[in-house]
């Protein structure tokens, strides 16, 4: 092997790697409050921080960071933030053990469904929701 395609293996390696320490996904929102309330409501999260601009939510490893998007802009500039009305660019997958019966408890929780229960041709059963600036959840098992 090459001295350079050995080291382009390393780096790879080691870039790769940076994925197990995925710490916080921000998502940019239009009303921090309502926010908070619907990932309290659906999910039963605490906030670990929150402030007039942001509020931040712990999942074991990772942590949900909910920016207002007014405040956004500094954060990734030179790049713009996008309007929360151009669709969907992400989703978020969650595996659970019954997707019928985490739909019934989202219902329970007040959660309206954009879709599903469905049985995917790839063998998967999925639903998905939206929280309320659209990003877009699936759960499947």
């Amino acid at each position: 092997m090459s001295e350079l395609h050995e080291r382009s293996v390393v780096t790879s390696r080691t870039v790769s790697a940076w994925l197990s320490n995925l710490d916080v996904v921000t998502l940019f929102v239009d009303d921090v409050a309502r926010t908070k309330t619907f990932y309290q409501d659906a999910f039963g999260l605490s906030a670990i921080f929150e402030n007039e601009n942001s509020i931040v939510f712990n999942l074991d490893n990772t942590s949900l960071n909910f920016l207002q998007r007014d405040a956004a802009p500094d954060l990734v500039a030179p790049e713009k933030v996008a309007p929360p009305d151009v669709g969907h660019s992400v989703q978020f997958s969650i595996r659970v053990d019954s997707v019928d019966e985490a739909c019934a408890e989202l219902a329970r929780r007040g959660v309206k469904l954009n879709n599903g229960p469905i049985d995917r041709p790839w063998g998967v059963r999925t639903a998905s929701f939206s929280d309320p600036d659209g990003h877009l959840w699936e759960i499947a098992e």
